[in-house]
């Protein structure tokens, strides 16, 4: 592994995401999806962990690089993991753990100003980096994941803005921060999706119905108190506590107009004004396949598409950008054991230009350069092998991004293939051959992750050969 050498790149830019949230009557084949992009700084690798269950866990939290620390149970249920290089550990962004539970964390997001001075952020409270992994370990149900971080979140105050996913069997929720010691959770409805980008996008709060929403105690009472809302009005979460307007309108505004675009396309809206339905009804059942295009959603082929017309300073911000670090898909599909039925659809790097590979909950380990990586690139890392791919595709998009786009599309339809070919045969063996299923599953993952490498690799060749014609061609200068 090439040393890392260099200054690191790390907080140089912000944190950012979007996220697709769709409940199991909304999907085609009843599971329930919650997926992230986490767009950062392409310098910054993304490696993979796994951890098992241990009754002698870590009876601390310190944070790596923020102020936050907490007490943690000594019982820690094993789980799945994508952290940046430099902070192994933490911001572990996504995965399941033993108990079926996934998590996605974080989005990204703000509160007004009039909130934050009524309810301030705490410098020593938590932190994006912290919430996955003093988490996801210690709950068994999505609405434990909501409960506990709440909790968190009123005892020790929030560090920043930020929107949670948490998914299980039956259900998945989302958690936006009020403001420094509040917030709200909902359940993502059955028969409705759910999209965001950067902004609180809750509206509606009923503090009777349980089923549906969770939140600090006083969220209503405290925005009375300090004139966030208009008691004569109903009670409007956005309005009371987050923030819009300004940059809003053209980073955030047109990805959740692309989207919904994209999965309700008879619906027709403005996209410079914020009355986009919180949750919103498909057009028609929505794929996993439908979900991974989405991410790779840059307002194709019209005048906002910056890569077509390499406009680098296009005020719609895509969804799917260069800075990207990882896109990650949570699927659970309650009619399989968790070990197959929970998935973790991940693409390193840029969507648009990267492959989604499956991680399934049963897995014990990764191939080694699914675990190495750091901000210098090196031939043995993953996210290197596939961000050189995207390096080299973005030199002239139009030219290089269509061999990328259809070899790394053919990919995921041939791993969709043996996904399916490999499951059946894991349910044949699992039930009266636990010990074999495991080893299958194990080796079959081995098998997936390996062989996207091998692909990545061949096309940076392809790519490279294709680069050297073209520029050749160029500077030909051959003479009489």
């Amino acid at each position: 592994m090439s040393k890392d050498n260099s200054k690191s790149f790390a907080g140089k830019y912000p944190s950012e995401c979007t996220s697709i949230l769709v409940g199991k009557r909304q999907t085609a084949d009843g599971s329930i999806i919650c997926s992230r992009s986490e767009d950062w700084d392409a310098m910054v690798a993304k490696n993979f962990e796994v951890y098992e269950d241990t009754d002698d866990g870590p009876r601390e939290f310190v944070a790596r690089d923020s102020a936050f620390r907490c007490p943690l149970p000594a019982h820690r249920l094993g789980y799945t993991a994508l952290a940046p290089y430099h902070l192994p550990g933490h911001w572990g962004s996504a995965g399941f753990n033993s108990a079926g539970v996934g998590m996605s964390s974080t989005e990204t997001i703000f509160s007004s100003d009039k909130a934050l001075e009524a309810d301030p952020l705490v410098p020593t409270g938590l932190a994006e980096n912290c919430i996955y992994n003093i988490v996801l370990p210690y709950v068994t149900t999505a609405r434990e994941g909501v409960e506990r971080l709440g909790s968190l979140i009123e005892k020790y105050g929030s560090a920043e803005g930020y929107g949670i996913q948490f998914v299980d069997h039956d259900e998945s929720w989302y958690l936006e921060t009020a403001a420094g010691h509040r917030w709200l959770a909902c359940r993502i409805p059955d028969d409705e999706y759910f999209v965001t980008g950067n902004q609180s996008r809750f509206r509606r709060y009923d503090p009777a119905d349980k089923a549906n929403y969770l939140a600090s105690a006083d969220l209503i009472e405290f925005a009375r108190d300090h004139g966030l809302y208009d008691p004569a009005k109903e009670f409007d979460f956005h309005e009371a506590y987050s923030h819009d307007g300004g940059g809003d309108v053209t980073y955030d505004y047109p990805r959740v107009w692309g989207l919904q675009g994209i999965f309700t396309p008879s619906l027709k809206q403005s996209v410079e004004r914020n009355t986009f339905p919180v949750f919103l009804k498909a057009d028609s059942p929505i794929t996993l396949d439908m979900v991974r295009q989405a991410f790779r959603f840059h307002y194709d082929g019209t005048d906002h598409d910056p890569y077509l017309h390499s406009n680098p300073k296009e005020p719609f911000r895509p969804v799917s950008i260069f800075r990207t670090t990882q896109t990650h898909i949570l699927q659970v599909r309650p009619d399989l054991p968790k070990e197959i039925g929970c998935i973790t659809y991940f693409a390193l790097g840029m969507a648009d230009l990267s492959v989604f590979l499956p991680i399934y909950q049963g897995i014990k380990s990764f191939p080694h350069a699914y675990t190495v990586g750091t901000n210098v690139s090196s031939p043995d890392s993953a996210y290197w092998k596939m961000r050189k791919v995207q390096a080299l595709g973005m030199v002239n998009y139009n030219l290089y991004a269509p061999i990328i786009k259809s070899t790394f599309a053919a990919l995921e339809k041939e791993n969709d293939e043996r996904q399916r070919e490999f499951e059946a045969e894991y349910m044949a063996v699992v039930k009266t051959r636990p010990l074999q299923g495991a080893d299958m599953l194990q080796a079959f993952s081995d098998r997936i992750l390996t062989r996207a490498l091998e692909v990545a690799d061949s096309l940076t060749e392809r790519l490279f050969t294709e680069i050297t014609i073209n520029t050749q061609k160029e500077y030909l200068f051959h003479g009489a």
